[in-house]
């Protein structure tokens, strides 16, 4: 609070000026509806790793999902690079960075499965593998780009290619096998007799000539400096995806009937799609034609997948690609359809998480990822993204098909194999993340939008409450909530954040559940007073007439209502009659205004009331009234110093058993009608300059100033008193005026001033 604050009633100016600067800054603002409302997007608000047996769509609903388990077993290398299916229930996995390649047996029984080593190789890491229908398998490797043609754990060929890395294999109807190389970006095919005889080569390999006679040939090439996917459409182009551009490639093989000299020319590219930025890390092709490619885009340099330098490599020019994904990922990734005609179409987009891999199941998308070890998905029918459950570890490089409604799937961070399951679920269940409900608050009803497939009795909802912001300290116990009323409810339930827990009990196979709304009431808080202002005396308030109510409603208030909208607008019509209304001379009457600040933006009323300060009966001047201020005649009240106190009670929407009331101790007001007494006046002349003086005394006030009026109309204002600091009830005050000014001028009236306006005067001759 400030302290009294008085003027001269000759400078109403300015005292004009400071009222409505006061009135503006200090109107409580109308009351807010007391009930909040929080609305749970299920979509926006469950992460990946909290779904189990549920999906969430991006339109907030919940949907029946896939089960992820992170499988226990042995374990299977540092880096797991790719999955590729070799047979019922069997599939093999490049690893670093030992170049090993494991199979896989999956026992579906028990979820279960054992690993055996297949292949070896001296290189570091075994990034793409193939199995083939002969019982072979083909390994590319890096950082030399080599081609290995195992069997049985034995390598009966290597091809060294001109390159640093192999990233991709693409068998072909014909028998052969494509692969893709980086630095440069190339696709070779591979003549799998060929290659069976070309033997073990050591070391690099020479020019694109010399590799013909081992069965390896030249079948496209990119400016981009690598080619790390391959898929092939069913009207038999073959399609390439890029780093670090990300651009996309369609190569048309050449027809049957042509020479070998023309057979064997590079196929050159068509760009489907041309980005910056970015690495195509998987295509996929559907059935009519089209297929869908997920790419990833980073905003800096620094690559998408990141992992310590491998200490095996000696040559740092050698360095291998990398796997684990860089901490805080930084970017977005998409997935874009590309139709048989050519257009492209964006389907879906994630920011800040990195995509690996897709797959499909009954029509959806499935989609792996990084940083959480969130899975996705994509419905083309509802044309809406999803969300799965996800692993606990912060990869999923690859995905491959069971055959029976499950996905064993390929995990990094910690290394390992995991389950994804669409199958009937046991458990169906989520846990939303930590909601913030803006303020401390007691929770209300939890009611579902919608139910579909499902009612209220097969839910079971739980919450839980935590006044802190710490993810794991604070929070109350789980508390079920009950069905009343068509909603949930735990009486009692208070705090700042607030988590759920939903889970599906019934037992339907197909439901969908719609968005909610926590209603709460937030915490009513205390008002406070952030100004109380004692104005000058014998100055009044002719207040203005209420402006009508706005009779007219927007499209755009209505479509987006902002906070004010829905608020009573009786406080500003106040404001604005205040701001509108005149401020007249009035002797003997006091204007005194005040702020008080209510946090929850509550109506208000207010009590002010004064008490003489030897005196114990406190009289009131204004009682429950809505505005911030009061005017009151001082006539009939002694002169003195005066206790004031205001008192602010809430008001209706509140209810009265939760409305809060207090008293605030405000500044004292003194009431002095009682002019200052002049003493010791003296005028001197010298120099060409007259001196005027006077002393005075004023039993209640501090002296304000003294006017020294010339009978020649000439006036001069002093209120710098001569010991200079005006500060006491006892100062002198001294005009110095030219002669110049005073021609003529045959007396001199001065006026002394206290700060309650009252003013003493006497006049003087000039001799």
């Amino acid at each position: 609070m400030t302290n009294s604050y008085f003027l001269m009633p000759s400078r109403l100016s300015y005292f004009f000026v400071s009222f409505v600067y006061f009135v503006v800054t200090g109107l409580s603002l109308a009351a807010d509806p007391l009930t909040k409302q929080l609305e749970i997007d299920f979509g926006r608000d469950v992460a990946s790793r909290n779904l189990k047996g549920l999906a969430t769509r991006s339109d907030g609903r919940v949907l029946p999902g896939p089960v992820f388990t992170d499988l226990a077993g042995p374990k299977l290398g540092e880096i797991l690079w790719m999955l590729r299916p070799a047979g019922p229930g069997r599939f093999v996995v490049g690893t670093g960075p030992d170049g090993k390649v494991q199979e896989v047996t999956f026992n579906p029984k028990d979820n279960t499965y054992t690993v055996r080593e297949i292949a070896d190789v001296p290189e570091t890491q075994a990034i793409a593998v193939q199995p083939l229908s002969d019982g072979t398998l083909l390994v590319g490797t890096s950082p030399i780009a080599a081609i290995y043609l195992v069997k049985d754990g034995k390598n009966l060929a290597r091809v060294p290619l001109p390159a640093d890395s192999v990233f991709d294999f693409l068998p072909q109807p014909d028998g052969s096998v494509l692969a893709a190389t980086g630095n440069p970006g190339k696709i070779y095919r591979l003549d799998l007799k060929k290659l069976a005889t070309a033997g073990v080569i050591e070391g690099k390999a020479g020019d694109d000539k010399l590799l013909a006679d081992q069965g390896v040939t030249l079948f496209g090439e990119i400016r981009d400096r690598n080619v790390r996917r391959l898929a092939r459409l069913s009207d038999g182009r073959v399609i390439a995806g890029s780093s670090p551009k990300g651009n996309i490639y369609s190569f048309t093989p050449p027809t049957s009937g042509l020479t070998a000299e023309a057979s064997a020319k590079a196929v050159p590219p068509l760009v489907l799609q041309e980005n910056r930025d970015g690495e195509v890390v998987d295509l996929l092709p559907v059935e009519d034609g089209g297929f869908y490619a997920a790419v990833v885009f980073a905003t800096d340099t620094v690559s998408r997948l990141n992992r310590p330098a491998d200490p095996k490599v000696a040559d740092p020019k050698d360095k291998p690609p990398v796997v684990e994904e860089k901490p805080g990922f930084v970017g977005r990734s998409t997935v874009g359809y590309f139709s048989a005609a050519g257009f492209t179409e964006s389907v879906l987009t994630k920011t800040n998480i990195a995509f690996y891999r897709l797959a499909r199941h009954n029509g959806w998308l499935l989609l792996t990822a990084g940083e959480l070890g969130d899975t996705f998905g994509y419905d083309p029918v509802a044309r809406r993204s999803l969300t799965f459950a996800g692993s606990s570890s912060s990869q999923l490089n690859d995905i491959a098909s069971l055959g029976d409604g499950r996905f064993l799937l390929l995990r990094n961070n910690a290394p390992g194999l995991g389950l994804m399951s669409f199958t009937a679920a046991p458990l169906r269940e989520l846990e939303t993340k930590r909601l913030d409900l803006g303020q401390p608050g007691e929770l209300g009803a939890f009611r579902f939008a919608r139910l579909r497939g499902v009612e209220t009795t097969g839910l079971k909802l739980q919450g839980r409450t935590n006044f802190g912001s710490d993810e794991l300290e604070g929070w109350t116990p789980w508390t079920d909530l009950t069905v009343s009323d068509g909603a949930f409810a735990a009486p009692g339930l208070r705090g700042r954040y607030v988590k759920f827990r939903l889970q599906i009990t019934d037992p339907a196979s197909d439901f969908q559940i719609d968005k909610a709304t926590q209603y709460h009431r937030p915490q009513n808080r205390r008002p406070t007073l952030t100004d109380f202002r004692i104005l000058t005396p014998n100055f009044g308030l002719i207040p203005a007439g209420e402006r009508p109510a706005n009779a007219t409603v927007t499209l755009g208030q209505m479509l987006f209502p902002s906070p004010r909208d829905t608020k009573d607008d009786s406080g500003d019509k106040r404001k604005d009659s205040l701001l509108s209304s005149q401020v007249v001379p009035a002797p003997g009457t006091q204007l005194i205004f005040w702020t008080v600040n209510d946090p929850d933006s509550d109506a208000l009323a207010y009590d002010f009331s004064i008490r003489p300060d030897n005196s114990a009966t406190w009289t009131d001047l204004a009682v429950s009234t809505p505005d911030n201020y009061v005017q009151f005649e001082t006539g009939g009240l002694a002169e003195g110093l005066y206790l004031t106190r205001l008192t602010v009670s809430e008001q209706a929407p509140r209810p009265a058993g939760q409305r809060l009331r207090y008293t605030f101790e405000t500044d004292s007001l003194l009431i002095d009608r009682t002019p200052p007494v002049l003493t010791t006046p003296a005028i001197t002349r010298s120099e060409g300059r007259w001196l005027i003086s006077v002393s005075g005394r004023d039993a209640f006030s501090l002296l304000e100033g003294a006017e020294f009026v010339l009978n020649n109309g000439t006036r001069e204002t002093v209120t710098h008193p001569a010991d200079g600091i005006l500060d006491g009830r006892e100062e002198r005050f001294t005009a110095d005026i030219p002669e110049a000014r005073a021609a003529g001028a045959t007396s001199v009236e001065i006026v002394l001033y206290d700060r309650a306006g009252n003013a003493a005067s006497t006049r003087l001759p000039l001799k």
